[in-house]
């Protein structure tokens, strides 16, 4: 009897010694998401996180191995608000969190400062939707981009409205965020040098609701379009007070801030929604290797919350996720150098990244609307 005890109690030893190793071969993997997730831009953060949580569960279900070790994915999400030091104080937490990685941010304005912190940490970051050129110009080696920059999408807008169109006067407004400012002033730059007149120049804020003396002012020029550099709670309630003004026949330009399904709403299904034209640092979902597909999976998952650029928050994920596995490590300092090498097939792209992790031969989408829907040209 009592060796029979003896060899239960040796058996359930061994069984909590088993679950103890088991246990001790899970690896937790964090990866840090920020966006605005309060404010008037959170639709585009919720947006930014679904993709990120739609790659953490597709990881998941993979059952990867790095280092001997079964890895565990999970997320770390934070609210930067839209505000640069805010930005900078969640960069902050998720390097004192030691996260692996960050997918972010969302705004310029709050992605360039952060920028720093997250080299200052040796941690690096992916965005997927801040695009203002000068994210890349001090040359951090934990800065990387998977969408076309502000010099596609402000030139390729002043080229459509020269050539296709044959514009000939356009006045131009932005909400003197990083984002705005810089997509604003390569339209400017390029609409001038394809023989544009720039007939008035005004500003706003992001958190700006009424335009009506700007758009008053602007209107006396006679402008045949309004660039607008900035997002689209402000370009939506601008497009219906364009309206109410009378200049529902002006058409609007605009980069990815405003070029969102979102719009129809914003502007209150406004008929001079079917005036804006505007880009997208991409090819368009029919045109991505796995967009449609993609797609459907997202819908199913989050019902009527993408906006725009969710399928690069997703591909940010798994491009750390690739460096992590082919480095077979989940250290920075370790990986960084695999991350650079990225030749990723992801859904918005085949991913692979400049010597300055800027992304290589980026794709730029123009796009309408008609009938309330985004319609993609060409």
């Amino acid at each position: 009897m009592f060796m029979q005890m003896k060899l239960i109690v040796i058996a359930a030893a061994a069984a909590v010694a088993c679950s103890q190793a088991m246990a001790q071969d899970v690896q937790v993997i964090r990866i840090g998401h920020v966006a605005p997730m309060s404010g008037a831009q959170a639709h585009f953060g919720r947006d930014n996180e679904n993709g990120v949580l739609m790659a953490i569960d597709d990881l998941n279900s993979q059952n990867i191995v790095i280092a001997g070790k079964k890895i565990k994915w999970e997320m770390q999400g934070e609210d930067d608000a839209a505000d640069p030091k805010q930005g900078t104080a969640v960069a902050q937490k998720l390097c004192d969190a030691k996260v692996a990685g960050v997918v972010g941010h969302l705004n310029s304005g709050t992605t360039i400062p952060a920028s720093k912190v997250y080299n200052d940490c040796g941690i690096p970051h992916v965005t997927g939707a801040a695009t203002n050129p000068a994210l890349m110009k001090p040359g951090y080696n934990t800065t990387f981009r998977i969408i076309a920059n502000d010099n596609a999408l402000g030139a390729g807008l002043a080229y459509y409205a020269a050539d296709a169109l044959k514009l000939k006067k356009f006045a131009i407004i932005d909400d003197r965020t990083a984002y705005g400012q810089g997509v604003a002033e390569v339209f400017k730059k390029t609409a001038a040098a394809k023989g544009i007149q720039i007939v008035d120049e005004q500003f706003t804020t992001d958190k700006a609701t009424d335009f009506m003396a700007i758009l008053t002012a602007v209107k006396a020029k006679a402008p045949d379009g309004i660039f607008y550099g900035g997002m689209n709670s402000q370009a939506g309630p601008m497009l219906r007070q364009m309206e109410q003004l009378g200049m529902g026949n002006v058409r609007m330009f605009g980069g990815d801030g405003i070029c969102t399904e979102e719009m129809t709403k914003l502007s209150g299904n406004a008929k001079a929604l079917n005036n804006v034209v505007c880009a997208e640092g991409g090819a368009s979902l029919v045109k991505m290797p796995g967009g449609e597909a993609w797609k459907k999976r997202y819908d199913a998952k989050y019902p009527n919350q993408y906006q725009i650029y969710g399928p690069y928050t997703y591909d940010a994920t798994m491009v750390l996720a690739d460096a992590m596995k082919r480095a077979n490590s989940w250290n920075p300092k370790v990986y960084i150098p695999f991350l650079l090498k990225t030749n990723y097939k992801g859904v918005t792209a085949n991913i692979a990244f400049e010597p300055n992790g800027e992304l290589k031969n980026p794709a730029m989408t123009i796009y309408i609307f008609k009938d309330g829907k985004r319609v993609p040209l060409g």
